[in-house]
């Protein structure tokens, strides 16, 4: 119950909605590929212990035979000396002689030998500590440093042998004059495990005959490591009386070599030890490490393949051998780096080495039962998973570092923002940003991973979208500040600042569009649309944030006049107010023009225009009273003063498409009130009948006494019903035009 809990767990993990299983096929052939693996991957191993099991058996049959044939051997001799004892009467006295002989002719050769080895060790010495120099090297005297030491060797462990039934001082004084010999063959030992270490190098600097002679006495001692073996087993067999009589028997202290078994794992060793030095000669950096890979480790294997397998005997399996210790040692390799947090660089760069690394052990035909297990597990996309959450990570690190300083520095405004070539107003986080997503952009791309390129697209999508609300959110609480909050808490220099925030979303709207132009030809069909529709989003969001800031520039010269702008058709209107406001206007657009993106510059002058027309119509809609002529003389001269100013922002031919409502009102401010139902239906013919604008507008006229004025809003009403008006289907600057009630019309403006 567990078991299937777990697993219907671990498929939850996979289908959280029905859009899931949509992925149901892909998460079904990524199992059959995982369980492929895995059966393959205990196919290999059971085929291997079946072999080792095999051959044990067979050994052990064939040692068996040979143990039951000495035995035989020995059982034979045993009685054939036991029937010679009983024939010949002075057998004993015989045998006495023959042992008292033989006894001498051992003591005479023990001390003769003991005589002459340090004699034998001191040159014996010099010449390992020749080779010893150059491991690498020709090694001339490798076969008679191994054949003398390994008499020296045998001499002492049949002294040694001979001496147990000694006392202890006797043993102790051996083992002191055989300490010499115990140090060179301990240093003939790692000097064995030397050359098996530099196995490659000595191939590959001529001396292939070295590695040849290594495996000769690897392979000698291997016999004499067996017979050892075979006669401890025999003496456990054997009758003790019948094995006494076999000196041998006695003798053969030997202890076991088993050089084969060290001089294969000295291989194994030395190929952990390149890979280390390997990794630590380019300071655990990973790409500097793939970047090597291939400079070595293929030309390491041709070597081993064409050079160094036919040194050896086939039942050492050499070639297989090293694949899969390279193998195991590079996959050990890479899961260190992994471990170690590399950079996301790196992480691509892996993930790609493993592609190359397949394609090139197929092309030298390497059994794919040598690689088991896959690099990585065959699990090599992990890497890629890796790459996408340290890219977000890294994104939203990168990304809150510089908006913390930009929106710091936006806030405090202790200085002017920074100044292009071109003399316009900018922050240095929007190049750094870029510069980032740029860099990630291209490693996603060199990666040839179109999912991994659109994660990282939609990514930096997500974070330039909460930089947006960043910036908005901000612009909005410093100017709600400036307009509403307490003099000595207002920093000067918002609307320098509000132009480099401005020209920074342009540039970075150019960006996203340079950005999208490149990678259209690189991606697949599959990710085209999507990578285009994130960057659209990026484009239009930075659009907004301009928006954003246009408008906020309007609210600052505006809040600038506020004062002013209250007296629009007050009795100071009367006498003339337009020539400050133009003057200020005049000061702030000169600015604007100089530090301003052109682009957005236009884009200023047209919020401009229409603020200032919805200005000057809700204010005039706000008259209580309007005095005739002279409203109608007053307004003729602002819109002159008002045209004058605007013709250096744009050609008059387009402005007067801004001025004709003011016109039209102006007809209908001037006309009779027997004919203006006619200036009205010209007015309402391009902006509805905006009745209680009218209204307000009819009764406000002074020359018009109440009767008058309802006689005209009569002719005005019958006017829209035999005329069906209604308003237009485009909405017009008279929708931002707030009518007040006729009490709120007497309050003062605050």
């Amino acid at each position: 119950m567990s078991v299937q809990l777990s697993a219907a767990q671990a498929v939850a993990e996979y289908f959280q909605s029905p859009d899931d299983l949509q992925k149901l096929s892909d998460f079904r052939q990524k199992l059959e590929k995982e369980k492929a693996s895995i059966d393959a991957k205990l196919k290999n191993g059971v085929k291997d212990q079946l072999d080792s099991v095999r051959d044990g058996v067979r050994q052990l049959f064939t040692t068996r035979t040979n143990l039951q044939s000495i035995k035989d051997e020995m059982i034979s001799l045993d009685k054939m000396g036991k029937d010679t004892s009983g024939q010949i009467k002075t057998f004993d006295q015989i045998a006495e002689v023959s042992k008292v002989h033989r006894n001498f002719a051992q003591t005479e050769e023990m001390v003769n030998n003991l005589l002459d080895m340090d004699e034998k060790i001191g040159n014996l010495e010099y010449m390992l500590d020749t080779d010893s120099q150059e491991p690498q090297g020709p090694n001339e005297h490798l076969l008679e440093l191994h054949y003398q030491i390994n008499q020296l060797e045998a001499f002492r462990n049949e002294v040694m042998h001979m001496a147990k039934t000694c006392s202890p001082e006797v043993r102790s004084t051996l083992q002191q004059y055989f300490a010499r010999l115990n140090r060179l063959i301990e240093s003939f030992d790692a000097y064995i495990g030397t050359l098996a270490k530099n196995i490659l190098p000595l191939v590959r600097g001529g001396h292939a005959s070295v590695v040849v002679k290594l495996i000769k006495i690897a392979e000698m001692e291997g016999r004499e490591d067996e017979k050892a073996t075979a006669i401890r087993l025999l003496k456990r067999t054997a009758k003790m009386d019948s094995a006494s009589k076999f000196r041998s028997l006695q003798a053969n202290a030997r202890i076991l070599k088993l050089y084969r078994q060290k001089i294969m794992q000295t291989i194994r060793e030395s190929i952990r030890e390149t890979f280390e030095l390997r990794l630590n000669d380019v300071g655990g950096d990973a790409i500097a490490f793939v970047e090597t890979l291939d400079e070595w480790i293929f030309d390491d294997l041709s070597w081993i393949e064409i050079y160094v397998a036919p040194c050896f005997p086939k039942d050492y399996d050499i070639y297989p051998m090293y694949i899969k210790t390279y193998h195991k040692e590079l996959d050990e390799t890479f899961k260190r780096i992994r471990d170690a947090l590399p950079t996301a660089a790196g992480l691509l760069a892996m993930h790609a080495w493993v592609k190359t690394y397949k394609k090139k052990m197929k092309e030298l035909e390497v059994p794919e039962e040598y690689l088991e297990p896959p690099l990585m597990g065959g699990k090599e996309q992990d890497l890629i998973d890796d790459y996408s959450r340290l890219i977000v990570q890294k994104l939203d690190e990168w990304t809150g570092n510089l908006m913390k300083t930009e929106l710091e520095d936006f806030s405090t405004r202790k200085g002017p923002p920074q100044m292009d070539a071109d003399g316009l107003y900018g922050m240095s986080g929007t190049v750094i940003l870029w510069k980032i997503i740029n860099e990630q952009v291209d490693a996603a791309t060199e990666s040839n991973q179109g999912a991994v390129l659109a994660r990282i697209v939609a990514e930096s999508n997500r974070v330039i979208k909460a930089t947006h609300i960043q910036w908005m959110t901000l612009i909005e609480a410093e100017l709600k500040k400036t307009t509403e909050g307490k003099p000595e808490d207002i920093v000067e220099g918002l609307s320098e600042f509000v132009v480099a925030v401005a020209n920074d979303q342009i540039r970075c709207a150019d960006f996203a569009e340079e950005l999208s132009v490149r990678l259209e030809p690189l991606v697949s069909t599959k990710y085209k649309a999507t990578i285009a529709e994130q960057l659209n989003e990026v484009i239009d969001g930075y659009l907004d944030v301009a928006k954003k800031c246009t408008q906020t520039l309007i609210e600052l010269m505006f809040h600038d006049l506020r004062v002013v702008l209250k007296q629009f058709f007050t009795p100071p209107w009367y006498d003339g107010i337009m020539a400050p406001i133009v003057e200020t206007l005049r000061d702030y657009m000169d600015d604007y023009r100089a530090t301003l993106n052109p682009s957005l510059l236009d884009l200023l002058i047209e919020d401009l225009l229409e603020k200032l027309m919805t200005t000057y119509l809700n204010a005039f809609a706000r008259a209580s009273k309007l005095r005739i002529p002279a409203a109608p003389d007053r307004m003729k001269d602002d819109v002159a003063e008002l045209f004058q100013f605007l013709s250096s922002l744009r050609p008059p031919e387009e402005l007067e498409a801004y001025f004709d409502v003011i016109e039209r009102v102006l007809e209908m401010l001037t006309s009779s009130r027997n004919l203006i139902f006619l200036s009205f239906f010209h007015f309402a013919q391009r902006y509805g009948p905006n009745l209680a604008f009218v209204e307000n507008l009819i009764r406000a006229r002074d020359d018009f006494d109440r009767s008058a004025a309802n006689e005209a809003m009569e002719a005005i009403k019958k006017k829209i019903k035999d005329e069906n008006i209604t308003d237009p289907p485009e909405p017009t600057v008279m929708k931002k035009v707030i009518i007040q009630s006729s009490l709120s019309r007497f309050l003062p403006i605050k």
